[in-house]
């Protein structure tokens, strides 16, 4: 199905793939102003709050494993559809969760229906692009994506400063959502894996399928890499509503804006990596971004060990999000470009990685609330493991084609 579209259908393309691939940031965000309202009006800790993000990554890291094989057997579109006509019934009983215990397996839900937009969204654009195309495809949609973390928590903060409105709100704005998207996938995604080009479908061939990803030590490589440096990003989503308006006493509006600027960040990263992938090697921009993330981090956890004050926390966080923009972008071409008819599976590993990890360390920042060194911590030895992995892992060019030679 490889044909690099162009034009009108290249921009039809990147809006309705920008549309499924938002869903996870958006499942992750938008809530994230009315951690503090969630806490007081549930009666709940904050540790027990950050766990409703937990599952959520969880339910999406599961969610794509499962996924994705299934639509390297089945298509893209069948698998898509229903997922997402699920996540707009999940969506409906977060909303509706009476205590903490049930918030939190509905985001699970949440979390693992909403996993398909993220991840067959990635398998459409391998599935038709290619080489250069498919690095500049990508970068424009990870530009698209962006939008989502900078304007989820300010869409979060605006719905909660309506009259009569509350955490739950912003739920059943997700599940009103959930549907638009499923009416538009209906009616302009056409399938774009063809029958000859699928994988038989058992779990069998799904376990070999993932195997043989974790077998080859460049795609493993290059998943670990992203898997800890984004992975490791989730302690600032769930430690920033708590460091910035109980430490720093900010707004749940000023939270928002401070938030949503690092979807900019995000966007400048992969614009960068967008306009300078055909001059410089993407694996060239990659380990450039992974130093660049270690850096920044070690200047945000000096500030949080000596108490600086906000604008030395926002930066670092600032630069250190610019990078995580890079290494998405980058690292996505350099694992998917040799993947063809497992692009599914391919896609599920890079995407399961980082919110595995993500749903482990975003209950270590609530360990104490009275600091921001636990979030500096995590960000940067997240960032310092996937520079170590990154470079003992991956291979060089000229290394591959000494390799493809033999």
């Amino acid at each position: 199905m490889i044909h690099n579209p162009t034009g009108k259908e290249r921009l039809a393309l990147a809006f309705l793939l920008g549309m499924l691939g938002i869903l996870g940031p958006l499942n992750i965000d938008m809530y994230l102003p009315s951690f503090p309202g969630i806490a007081s009006d549930l009666e709940a800790s904050a540790s027990l709050v950050q766990l409703s993000l937990t599952t959520c990554l969880i339910g999406l890291a599961v969610g794509q494993i499962v996924v994705g094989p299934i639509s390297d057997a089945q298509g893209r579109r069948k698998p898509l559809i229903i997922s997402l006509l699920l996540f707009a019934l999940s969506s409906l009983l977060c909303a509706l969760a009476p205590n903490i215990t049930i918030l939190v397996a509905a985001r699970f839900l949440q979390g693992f229906t909403a996993s398909a937009g993220v991840v067959l969204s990635r398998a459409v654009v391998r599935d038709v692009f290619s080489g250069r195309e498919l690095t500049k495809f990508f970068a424009l949609l990870m530009v698209i994506n962006a939008t989502a973390p900078m304007i989820a928590p300010m869409a979060g903060g605006a719905i909660l400063l309506l009259p009569f409105s509350n955490w739950q709100s912003i739920f059943y704005t997700l599940s009103l959502l959930g549907l638009l998207i499923v009416l538009t996938v209906t009616m302009k995604l056409p399938e774009t894996l063809p029958p000859e080009n699928r994988i038989p479908s058992s779990v069998g061939s799904s376990v070999r399928t993932i195997g043989s990803l974790f077998k080859d030590r460049s795609f493993i490589g290059y998943a670990l890499t992203i898997g800890f440096v984004h992975g490791g990003s989730f302690a600032y989503v769930s430690g920033t509503p708590f460091v910035y308006q109980e430490i720093y006493g900010v707004s749940p509006q000023v939270f928002s804006i401070l938030f949503g600027i690092n979807g900019l960040a995000i966007i400048s990263g992969s614009f960068i990596i967008g306009r300078l992938g055909g001059i410089i090697h993407e694996r060239t921009l990659l380990k450039t971004a992974v130093i660049i993330a270690v850096t920044a981090t070690s200047v945000l956890l000096t500030m949080t060990i000596v108490k600086g004050p906000l604008a030395s926390i926002v930066i670092p966080i600032f630069i250190y999000m610019t990078s995580m923009g890079m290494v998405l972008t980058s690292t996505f071409t350099l694992a998917m470009e040799k993947q063809g008819h497992r692009a599914g599976s391919a896609s599920a590993v890079l995407g399961m990685l980082p919110l595995l990890f993500g749903s482990f360390v975003s209950p270590l920042v609530g360990i104490d609330e009275t600091t921001a060194v636990p979030m500096g911590a995590i960000l940067f030895s997240t960032s310092f493991i996937g520079l170590v992995l990154f470079f003992t892992l991956t291979k060089q060019p000229d290394q591959l084609t000494q390799q493809e030679a033999k």
